[in-house]
């Protein structure tokens, strides 16, 4: 845990009780492993994608006597976090990313190697390595048939029952319930500009398009309201490349590739980011730390950074509402005079805070100051062979507005498009009829059809929070609640009048009710869930947390 070297002899000591605090988390919250008897299970689960989620939930399932297999498109564990620069590390503190109780950080804000040593050291203590299946991308799941079951379980939502499934070709056998944790980042995002080399994004992307299939979990701690997602198919197809133009002579690579030997061609050069979200401002640091420069963002839209700051982040979380209300302004206010003093310029015209996932992050704007990065809001035209084209606006314009165009110099360009949105097509698409898809589902994360189909950390757009804590292993027990007591199941018009409940609530909320939340609002629904249920009221200690169903071993 980095602290300042004011605190002289203090910091180990806070260093060791950051540890401590931890060590009793795991202590009283931690279920235990299962042992090397023979177990007797209650069910089977699948996961789908063996990223920081999808080990969680798996490591959840089988401490609490569920079977599991683990699918993986890729040939290791860690999801987007084995796929990012080592550079790459929390924006939030760590006490706010126990993706699960057994996690042990060394640090408030610790960098891509220490994730992925805890997402894998929690995959081997749950003994989850022979139930994970690697190059193993999900292409079709299917309902079995109830007449090829050897039991006769009822199979139909509406009366208390729920479907069984097969994975692919079905050799893994039938499941009694999927996770679906293949996250909201899948392969890089390549927007083919005009003045990109002749078949550059083609390439790229055959180079990684693995990195996209079913199977790949993004947990990392990343806004996908960016101008990474900014740069639609649309815009796509209008900035082909130009092979009559000039193309960019210099290097061009993605943010994501900051880490790779071709990153060393920006030390005492120029660079010029196209992207300001997080994984623009991720790549501007890095940038400056590999030794460039300068570096120029061009931002087409201003996004909210806010500081990594604990407190300040878990208040601004704790705001129920999961919307723009009109007392928004009290922290906008603070973060415009605390956050953005000297760069005021740079806070968002036209977005408020509650609605779009904020950027956390504590050195871009010092480097906005010192001059260290230039930021131009504006539209990027194309790239030239010594630059990028951009119409540049002024603070209170809109994405497109008439501006002023110019070639912004650059020696290295880098897009930070952010990541393609992995695909959940090979669910059926009746799990998700008109008006119930992602993220409309029931407690965000569940269809509404079958509530046995749980897409943990893949069906959010926006929030403020974080992805990789302790609702991962509550959605997944509320999972096993629901295989253990048929009595405690929402119907399909349960699930449809939640949903249904909250759009009323957050009517004429932007972009609409389901499509940002912030982490207290996560949490309300989640004790909801037992409060309008008395019924589910004697499971509320094992779903919250963890405590009792312990696993059965074979007579």
């Amino acid at each position: 845990m980095p602290l300042p070297n004011a605190l002289g002899p203090f910091a180990s000591l806070i260093a060791a009780f950051y540890v401590l605090i931890q060590k009793i988390i795991v202590l009283v919250f931690k279920p235990r492993p299962p042992r090397n008897e023979s177990p007797q299970y209650r069910g089977r689960i699948a996961v789908v994608g063996a990223g920081l989620s999808g080990i969680s939930s798996a490591a959840h399932s089988i401490a609490h006597g569920f079977d599991v297999v683990i699918f993986e498109a890729n040939d290791k564990v860690g999801g987007i976090w084995a796929n990012v620069n080592s550079t790459s590390g929390l924006q939030l503190n760590s006490l706010l990313y126990r993706f699960h109780p057994a996690v042990v950080w060394s640090r408030g804000f610790p960098f891509r190697d220490e994730i992925l040593k805890e997402i894998s050291r929690i995959w081997k203590e749950y003994g989850l390595e022979s139930k994970t299946r690697f190059n193993t991308p999900v292409t079709v799941v299917q309902r079995v048939d109830p007449s090829s079951l050897e039991t006769d379980p009822d199979t139909d939502p509406w009366k208390n029952g729920h479907a069984r499934w097969t994975i692919n070709d079905g050799r893994e056998g039938v499941f009694d319930a999927i996770i679906v944790t293949v996250g909201t980042c899948g392969a890089p995002k390549w927007v083919n500009f005009k003045g990109l080399p002749d078949g550059f994004v083609e390439s790229k992307r055959a180079k990684t398009s693995h990195t996209g299939e079913a199977g790949i979990t993004n947990d990392r701690e990343k806004s996908s309201d960016s101008d990474e997602d900014s740069h639609s198919e649309k815009r796509t197809e209008i900035h082909r490349t130009d092979a009559e133009g000039e193309a960019f002579t210099g290097p061009i690579l993605h943010s994501s590739e900051l880490d790779s030997p071709e990153a060393s061609q920006v030390q005492g050069k120029t660079v010029v980011i196209v992207g300001s979200g997080a994984s623009g401002v991720e790549a501007a640091e890095t940038a400056l730390e590999r030794g460039a420069k300068q570096c120029v963002m061009i931002a087409r839209d201003d996004k909210w950074i806010i500081p990594r700051n604990m407190f300040i982040d878990v208040l601004i979380a704790m705001q129920p509402f999961g919307r723009e209300m009109p007392l928004s302004f009290i922290w906008e206010s603070f973060l415009r005079k605390w956050q953005y003093r000297g760069v005021e310029d740079l806070v968002p015209a036209h977005r408020g805070l509650f609605e779009g996932t904020p950027v956390v992050n504590d050195n871009f704007l010092s480097h906005v100051r010192s001059e260290a990065c230039r930021y131009i809001r504006g539209d990027t035209r194309r790239l030239t062979s010594n630059g990028v084209l951009v119409n540049t606006r002024t603070r209170t314009s809109r994405p497109e507005d008439k501006g002023e165009e110019k070639v912004i110099p650059a020696d290295v360009v880098v897009l930070a498009t952010g990541f393609e949105r992995p695909s959940t097509d090979f669910l059926p698409r009746d799990l998700f009829p008109e008006g119930y898809s992602q993220p409309d589902l029931y407690l965000q994360n569940f269809s509404t059809e079958d509530w046995s189909v749980l897409l943990t950390n893949s069906s959010y757009i926006n929030a403020i929070g974080t992805v990789g804590h302790f609702h991962i292993g509550i959605y997944t027990r509320i999972l096993l609640v629901l295989l253990l007591d048929a009595g405690a199941r929402p119907t399909p018009k349960d699930m449809k009048l939640w949903v249904d409940l909250v759009r009323y609530l957050k009517r004429g909320a932007k972009g609409g009710a389901l499509t940002f939340f912030t982490y207290m609002e996560l949490t309300i629904w989640l004790v909801l869930f037992h409060i309008v249920r008395p019924d589910r009221l004697p499971w509320l200690p094992f779903v919250l947390f963890g405590w009792g169903v312990l696993p059965k071993s074979a007579k």
